[in-house]
């Protein structure tokens, strides 16, 4: 199950890195850590003293938690700087794990790094809703916020997901090339999110 898990246009390398570890699971789901990561993922490289403004921990503290990060791979010293002014990059563009495993150290560490990206994400959904000063009128009517309920195989849900990726897929090189995006294109969020809805009926059953 990736994060930022849109389709990576072809041609550009590292696509992601992929975390089978418990201990690597269990690492990466610290809320710090995945700001530190995203953050280097969009502006990186930078040091641990850049860390600390951008986030507003210490710069000991950001410090610790890049070195957490490289020992699982997500992060690396960059070219550059000594001590706590090296900088650090990102490993890839985006962290993937598995959505099964039959080892339950695994599936356990898997679901718990799946409530924190969760946690996160509407997190961070409900900030920014939270506080539209600003937001144009256009805007706001083309954001999406909605939900449907839909009955579908498994096949089916995977076919739905890998469609959305094929519509996603057109847009996906403006992230890396400001060149190509049109006039007033702005950082977009779009979460892919499906899951099992506990069915009532079945529970009684």
């Amino acid at each position: 199950m990736p994060e930022n898990s849109a389709p990576h246009p072809e041609g550009t390398t590292p696509h992601s890195v992929r975390l089978t570890d418990p201990r690597a699971l269990r690492a990466y789901a610290h809320p710090l850590r995945m700001t530190l990561v995203g953050l280097l993922r969009r502006h990186g490289p930078f040091t641990a003293t850049r860390a600390a403004e951008l986030t507003g921990e210490s710069v000991a503290s950001c410090s610790y938690h890049l070195r957490i990060l490289a020992k699982y791979g997500l992060v690396e010293e960059a070219p550059g700087g000594r001590g706590r002014e090296k900088p650090w990059q990102a490993t890839a563009r985006y962290t993937e794990w598995p959505g099964y495993s039959e080892d339950p150290s695994v599936a356990q560490a898997t679901d718990e790094l799946n409530v924190a990206v969760a946690e996160r994400y509407f997190g961070r959904f409900a900030q920014v809703v939270g506080n539209r000063t600003g937001v144009s009128k256009e805007w706001r009517e083309a954001e999406l916020f909605g939900d449907s309920l839909v009955y579908l195989t498994p096949g089916e849900l995977t076919s739905l997901g890998e469609r959305i990726d094929d519509l996603l897929r057109a847009y996906l090189g403006r992230e890396e090339d400001p060149e190509v995006r049109p006039p007033g294109a702005r950082p977009v969020s779009f979460l892919k999110i499906a899951y099992l809805d506990p069915d009532p009926e079945e529970d009684e059953e």
